[in-house]
């Protein structure tokens, strides 16, 4: 299965929620897409379908394939703790989605794409691999050529205000950031239920 590249508010309203960010479209059609999408009625979901749901909406909210996402799970399962969270903690450290958080981009898609394309520093080493695991204390930075382009000069001027995390330090004037500790859940602000997804892969 390739990686979802369609209309991003459509998906979003397929999960009932603006899972990609903030979307103008989402917020005026807040039903599933299709002709009847506002007046159909909904069949009870089996505990199967509703599991199945919240994997399929983490998978798109952080736009990792379904080999990765249960490498990422399995992962998971073998490190102390409680699996859920540090399943999200995982998803959480993805160099693409850090650079995202780190305001650098304003779409997980846009920052996957940064980090692709040889933007992105970690730890002085250019690092093109989105799902590379990024760990506390490492450090993260536009890479120097790469800072005068208009999009991460724009992301990084609208964005640095209003986009900070606990678990992240981001220096706009230095483009360079600094990932302090894994987050702990109630600091992710993803609307995901990861409970769901543990009983999902238990059975």
């Amino acid at each position: 299965m390739a990686r979802y590249t369609g209309p991003a508010s459509k998906k979003a309203r397929a999960f009932g929620e603006p899972i990609y960010g903030p979307d103008k479209a989402f917020d005026k059609k807040k039903y599933a897409p299709g002709q009847h999408g506002p007046s159909r009625r909904r069949k009870q979901k089996s505990d199967y379908a509703l599991q199945l749901m919240e994997k399929q909406k983490a998978k798109y909210t952080y736009g990792i394939l379904e080999r990765q996402f249960r490498n990422t799970f399995t992962k998971a399962a073998r490190k102390g703790g409680v699996t859920g969270t540090v399943l999200l903690q995982f998803l959480e450290s993805r160099l693409d989605n850090v650079v995202y958080r780190m305001g650098v981009s304003n779409t997980r898609r846009g920052a996957r794409q940064l980090v692709s394309h040889r933007h992105i520093v970690v730890n002085g080493v250019v690092t093109n691999i989105p799902s590379f695991q990024v760990r506390p204390g490492d450090v993260i930075e536009i890479r120097g050529r790469s800072r005068g382009l208009d999009i991460v000069t724009s992301n990084v001027k609208s964005k640095h205000d209003n986009r900070k995390f606990a678990w992240i330090e981001f220096n706009p004037e230095r483009m360079e950031g600094k990932y302090l500790a894994y987050p702990e859940r109630d600091q992710i602000p993803e609307n995901i239920n990861e409970q769901l997804i543990v009983e999902l892969y238990s059975k």
